[in-house]
């Protein structure tokens, strides 16, 4: 293989491997039983679009967020996650 097909192998798989934890914490945030648990933490500015869990200074509503990836928007992940998450920022219960 050639470096050149070595590096899109590896964005490849990367960016596979980013969507399945994007859909699975999207997942686990749009569960009743475990957004509200213990050893979940709030995470902005990940959120896709409609996908948040809560209002904002922008609207009141979990589900109304209009862009992806904004600031101000979050969802619910299990503790310890946001971090490893590009663009996640933790932040106050």
């Amino acid at each position: 293989m050639s470096p050149m097909q070595d590096l899109r192998k590896t964005v490849a798989v990367t960016a596979a491997l980013t969507g399945v934890l994007a859909l699975g914490v999207t997942m686990v945030a749009k569960d009743p039983a475990i957004a509200g648990k213990e050893g979940m933490e709030k995470c902005a500015g990940i959120v896709k679009a409609g996908l948040n869990d809560c209002g904002t200074s922008e609207h009141d509503c979990a589900g109304m967020s209009t862009v992806d990836a904004h600031p101000e928007e979050w969802i619910h992940v299990p503790q310890g996650t946001c971090q490893k998450i590009v663009g996640g920022v933790v932040i106050a219960n």
